[in-house]
């Protein structure tokens, strides 16, 4: 990709169970389900409590026709504000029917009165602490494609669709490579109106997602539901290949989240999902590490396989593409020199016990020699590349 499209895809990062999920909904609505209040001061507490999980028959209404399977707020604190007025702050859980294996979840805190002897929900906003939910940033659109729902505020809906056909094939290139039971074959996009938008969902500041055209979130070893979301901003900067590769390589993300742990390796699991999204392209290795090309050229061979700190949101954009490319080139010479099953079967290894017994227990060998195995590869492949 040249220009700016390659430079939007080799800063692009991702992060692993950094957030527990995020929720795509619409937007809040200052109106909610209410219940009678039971005799007495004591029992103000059990009255809140049924007033905030009666709101969560306002959810399917707040969705923009996104398919529901669950849904449902508990209810963690209550805080009284005066004789008429209380705060809650509760945990929202939901599934999209035909995607989450485990539900989305986010932190709310919710006002309530006292009208009638009925408490009922006033306001819904997130808890201190935590980053709102795309309904928070105005009315959802959802678009369901084949294999894909796509979620997106202040977007149109044309776009979406673009988003969708796009998802639609990135999930039976992801499918074909790896074969694994826990995943729906299905992705879920959150597209937001723009860079602050999505660093807000993310909870972090714009500057750290600058060029990054899409992350995914969940939790190491699954147990909550994965959502992909994209910078738009950097994501139209890309041409087809681009948009295409972004979400085969995220979608790869969503379908290995089960085996993917804190012992996972991140040259693993992003040099997997960037093997995945090359598949099938018929790039030269080349092509498609250009940063890394020109470090070896200069003779800068990597020392080592790179460290998860190389991946880091932040850092030098050159050697973030270092990272990435490296990464790739070291999932396609153990699926060269071991078939991509063996690949897979290693992946999955290296999650549960780590990357050194897993060359040792998998593939018959150790990281030592294979990162030298992996640097010669590095030298043969790229040492007489043109300068780009």
């Amino acid at each position: 990709m040249p220009g700016a499209a390659a430079g939007a895809y080799h800063r692009r990062m991702r992060v692993l169970g950094r957030w527990a999920a995020l929720v795509a909904l619409a937007v809040a609505v200052a109106v909610a389900g209410c219940a009678p209040r039971p005799g007495g001061p004591a029992g103000a507490g059990d009255g809140v409590r049924e007033a905030v999980a009666a709101r969560a028959d306002l959810l399917p209404g707040l969705l923009g026709g996104a398919p529901l399977r669950s849904w449902s707020y508990r209810t963690l604190a209550v805080h009284r504000d005066g004789p008429d007025r209380a705060t809650a702050d509760a945990e929202l859980a939901y599934t999209l029917d035909g995607h989450d294996t485990a539900p989305a979840t986010a932190r709310r805190r919710l006002d309530l009165a006292l009208r009638d002897g009925r408490w009922s929900v006033t306001a819904d906003r997130p808890a201190e602490g935590h980053p709102p939910q795309l309904w928070d940033q105005g009315p959802v659109r959802a678009v369901r494609g084949a294999r894909s729902l796509v979620l997106g505020a202040g977007q149109p809906e044309a776009r979406l669709r673009e988003v969708a056909a796009l998802a639609d094939r990135a999930v039976p290139a992801v499918a074909g490579a790896w074969r694994d039971a826990t995943w729906q074959g299905t992705v879920v996009v959150l597209v937001p109106a723009g860079l602050d938008a999505m660093a807000a969902l993310l909870g972090d500041a714009p500057a750290a997602f600058r060029g990054v055209a899409a992350v995914t979130t969940g939790r190491t070893g699954g147990g909550a539901a994965d959502r992909v979301v994209l910078n738009p901003e950097a994501y139209r900067g890309l041409g087809d290949f681009g948009r295409t590769f972004v979400l085969t390589h995220e979608t790869a993300h969503v379908a290995t989240r089960a085996a993917t742990t804190a012992a996972t390796p991140l040259w693993l699991s992003e040099g997997l999902a960037d093997r995945i999204a090359h598949t099938g392209t018929g790039r030269a290795a080349a092509d498609a590490a250009p940063a890394l090309a020109r470090a070896v050229r200069a003779g800068r061979i990597p020392a080592a396989l790179p460290a998860d700190r190389d991946f880091a949101f932040g850092g030098d954009p050159a050697a973030a593409a270092r990272a990435y490319e490296g990464a790739w080139l070291a999932c396609e010479l153990i699926a060269d020199r071991w078939g991509g099953d063996r690949l897979a079967a290693f992946y999955r290894a290296a999650g549960g016990t780590g990357a050194p017994r897993a060359f040792r227990d998998v593939l018959g060998t150790t990281e030592e020699d294979f990162t030298r195995a992996w640097r010669e590869r590095l030298r043969q492949e790229l040492s007489s590349a043109p300068s780009r």
